[in-house]
């Protein structure tokens, strides 16, 4: 085993330099494992960290690698491959290798029954393999090959180390591996949400959810977790969960975090206005989103006609963010603030649908008729958006004399 380790490493012609003997670095490797110092092994062993190797003899390096227990001295020959095909143009094979490492450390997990100092290990490894699946994917696309194809590889290898620490039933809170649940699914999410595979989320939300750990993990992790969910919970219109899990991902995120607030924002202020909630001009600015100052004005004056030449306008922000769809509900809302405007102006509670329709083509929807008129006012009615209903017979709206149209908030 020893000396096929040697005669790879040999093969694989790794990019030496004056700045770092092997032999110390291995010297390294041995004194992190021995001494189970799982934060330092995890640099150590880092793609990232950009470790360079001085040339030295060969017995040095056998000797070195004799000292490194097994399954362990897979594992580094596996990292010292990637390092070694970090030279290469073809990002695959970095990939790949980096997989390998990954699935030496799931070995590793398994055979350490009662203990979890290789956690951030296991964190750093699975977040570099992520991070190499997207740039082998983005090589993919220049080369017209099959897409997704390489993340969905990466999340089948990230879900064997979650199972690891799912399964970890142990009473112990130290020792257990479900303190690694987390990360993990925060990177599975990721990847669910690069390849547009969302329903793969749910058994993941649910293992968190049901965790005795659930509000004992990292706070960063949390934050992650609960943008992820709140994005998810959104695009399944339940926008209460939205609200209160992407409310606590701004609410929490490092102030000095601009770019993270303004991405959770993004998402949250659209589910904001769902609920009837429209954020200040000086957020959007403070924040750089006033992509939706145009967008709050027209819902909340319900100008259709506005609203619609925003959207047309923003077309590709809205798409690229993925709201377009959310962004379109707010038409609803805009058509019951305008008929709450003339419900105000009238003050009586049975309207002509001919006001309806005059208000809405004072708006500029000139291309809209009675009928079509009903079938809005029906639609705010079946979503609870207006009380009351129409008189056919009439022309009418009839609207209830108690709390006509409800705070927004409080229909979901």
């Amino acid at each position: 085993m020893r000396l096929r380790i040697y005669f790879e490493l040999t093969r694989y012609k790794l990019p030496f330099s004056n700045t770092c003997k092997m032999d110390n670095y291995l010297l390294q490797l041995r004194r992190a494992w021995s001494t189970r110092d799982g934060p330092y092994l995890a640099d150590l062993l880092s793609i990232r960290r950009n470790i360079h190797w001085h040339a030295t003899s060969e017995n040095v390096v056998r000797e070195a690698l004799d000292g490194l227990p097994m399954p362990f001295d897979d594992l580094v020959l596996c990292h010292l491959k990637t390092l070694s095909s970090l030279n290469k143009d073809d990002i695959s094979i970095t990939y790949t290798c980096q997989n390998s490492s990954v699935q030496m450390l799931i070995k590793i997990l398994q055979n350490q029954k009662d203990e979890n100092w290789m956690l951030p290990v296991m964190n750093l490894m699975c977040l570099e393999l992520r991070l190499l699946a997207i740039r082998a994917e983005q090589a993919k696309k220049s080369k017209n090959l099959k897409p997704g194809e390489t993340l969905e590889k990466c999340a089948e290898c990230l879900m064997s180390c979650f199972r690891i620490c799912a399964a970890d039933n142990r009473s112990s809170e130290d020792d257990t591996k479900r303190w690694g649940m987390l990360s993990l699914v925060n990177q599975l999410l990721k990847v669910y949400f690069r390849i547009n595979k969302l329903h793969l989320c749910k058994p993941l939300i649910r293992a968190i959810e049901s965790s005795i750990y659930k509000d004992h993990f990292s706070l960063a992790q949390q934050i992650t977790y609960k943008f992820f969910v709140g994005r998810k919970a959104m695009f399944d219109s339940d926008y209460k969960t939205a609200d209160e899990y992407l409310t606590y991902a701004f609410q929490h995120c490092h102030k000095g975090s601009m770019q993270n607030k303004r991405l959770i924002l993004l998402y949250l202020v659209p589910v904001k206005m769902l609920l009837g909630i429209l954020p200040k001009y000086h957020l959007l600015k403070k924040y750089n989103l006033l992509e939706f100052s145009d967008l709050i004005d027209a819902v909340r004056k319900g100008n259709i006609q506005s609203l619609e030449s925003v959207m047309s306008y923003q077309e590709g922000f809205l798409i690229n963010a993925g709201i377009y769809l959310i962004v379109e509900k707010l038409k609803l809302i805009a058509y019951r603030n305008l008929f709450k405007k003339v419900y105000l102006v009238l003050k009586t509670h049975q309207i002509d649908m001919e006001c309806l329709l005059g208000a809405l083509k004072i708006y500029g929807r000139n291309d809209l008729d009675i009928d079509e008129t009903e079938c809005i006012v029906a639609n705010l009615i079946f979503d609870g958006k207006i009380k009351g209903y129409i008189s056919h017979q009439h022309k009418k709206l009839v609207i209830s004399k108690q709390n006509p149209f409800p705070k927004l908030s409080s229909l979901v």
